[in-house]
């Protein structure tokens, strides 16, 4: 699985082809148990991980800092278009906003995404 950031069709590099991957080793936070964990005592990640949380409704999503040791780039994003882009730092952030999908990505990873963006989950599998 991948993640990949299409810039906003009304955005100077947003007509489709300036597609870029963000992540190419992506982890699916899907049970209770992983999504309550999330990056928690975790010392790092490779520049190419991406941590996702995918959830069957929209609604109000928070994430905190506490016990990870590491700035991260969170993106809220509802049908594949970005809510919300922050760098959270370590034990101390904490943000909400609404979404159907959250990514976790290293610090920078996410610098050019923007809300109205699209932020896609690829099943590379099949290339």
């Amino acid at each position: 699985m991948r993640l990949v950031h299409d810039p906003a069709a009304d955005s100077p590099s947003g007509d489709g082809t300036d597609r870029e991957i963000l992540a190419t080793a992506v982890d699916l936070a899907d049970s209770i148990v992983s999504q309550t964990r999330g990056l928690m005592f975790r010392r790092s990640v490779p520049d190419d991980y991406a941590l996702a949380f995918q959830f069957d409704s929209t609604k109000t999503r928070d994430l905190h800092m506490l016990f990870v040791f590491f700035p991260i780039d969170a993106v809220w994003i509802v049908d594949g278009v970005v809510q919300r882009v922050e760098t959270l730092r370590p034990w101390r952030s904490f943000a909400r906003e609404k979404a159907n999908l959250i990514v976790e990505l290293p610090a920078g990873t996410a610098a050019d995404v923007e809300p109205g963006d699209r932020l896609v989950l690829e099943d590379d599998r099949n290339r």
